[in-house]
């Protein structure tokens, strides 16, 4: 009898999603692209992971290429550089997450007090405008501002006594440049998604603190924070998973001789070895490592996030 139940609910259940697909097919249709694209382009290049754990050779192929195991890892953690490019990676990722992430929230507190829609306008278009830079232009534009011969910058030390500076080529003031200059191009565009969550929090909310007399100081702190942060937890649970992942096109375009001790992060080490030296197991396997690390941190920050606070992705 309770075999038979057990069939009767599976059947019931299987006629009802099949009423439910049926009703929705469109849906589902339109989401046929989107399930497309990311068999396509996530899952079916996972097939080419076990290049790092193999001597990989084109002429061979996947499954003739000898088999290695973890010795590519072994290797990179041997090497004498290992060490210099996970801390370079680290640092700079968590100097742009402290000082990036707090800016656009500030940023979206302050716009959210103006009245004037005519300045407001005004400073939403100047902040978001430089998020529109590519980052060729943006890189060139840093080496103009910061030139020891022509450079705004180094014009404006001279001009108040000071002597010419060769940023670019101080391994102590890559990571500070690089982080600055991230911060202004940034800002206003990441200050967009706190301005809609501003403007979800219930005006009553307001009104009732006016009545009971609390100034805007004081409603900004009790009242706006709070409901920013949901949306700042999903944030930095979101950067967390990214922290091992520093943006490659920028570090390797303001990368020199000179600065390379502090700007080598593993990206760049990953196409160093990999697409000019032609070493795709070794750069497949630092890859590898750096996609593990930040699975881990993702799944961790958002285990303590939920604990923490009740807001998380999953």
């Amino acid at each position: 009898m309770t075999a038979l139940s057990t069939r009767t609910a599976m059947s019931t259940r299987r006629e009802r999603l099949g009423r439910y697909l049926a009703r929705n097919w469109q849906l589902y249709l339109l989401l046929l692209p989107v399930v497309a694209y990311f068999i396509v382009f996530h899952y079916l290049p996972m097939y080419g992971l076990q290049i790092a754990f193999r001597n990989y050779s084109v002429r061979l192929g996947f499954w003739r290429s000898q088999w290695v195991g973890l010795e590519h890892f072994e290797r990179f953690f041997r090497s004498y550089y290992s060490t210099q490019v996970i801390a370079n990676t680290i640092l700079i990722s968590v100097y742009s997450l402290a000082v990036g992430m707090p800016l656009p929230i500030l940023l979206a507190i302050l716009m959210n007090e103006v009245r004037n829609k005519a300045f407001k306008r005004t400073v939403q278009t100047v902040t978001y405008a430089p998020y529109f830079i590519s980052t060729v232009v943006m890189c060139s534009m840093i080496y103009l501002f910061l030139s020891p011969q022509s450079g705004v910058i180094n014009r404006l030390l001279m001009a108040l006594g000071g002597e010419s500076i060769y940023f670019m080529g101080k391994p102590a003031l890559f990571k500070t440049i690089y982080v600055l200059t991230g911060v202004w191009q940034y800002t206003g565009w990441n200050s967009i998604i706190y301005m809609a969550a501003l403007s979800g929090i219930d005006p009553q909310l307001h009104e009732a603190a006016m009545i009971d007399g609390a100034g805007r100081f004081r409603r900004i702190w009790h009242i706006n924070l709070p409901g920013l942060i949901p949306t700042m937890v999903i944030l930095l649970i979101l950067n967390s998973g990214s922290l091992m992942t520093v943006g490659f096109e920028k570090i390797f375009l303001l990368q020199n001789d000179l600065n390379r001790s502090a700007s080598e992060v593993i990206s760049t080490l990953v196409y160093n070895q990999g697409l000019i030296q032609h070493d795709y197991s070794y750069s497949a396997a630092v890859s590898l490592f750096n996609s593990v690390v930040n699975c881990i941190l993702l799944v961790t920050v958002n285990q303590i996030a939920r604990r923490v606070s009740e807001t998380s992705l999953w």
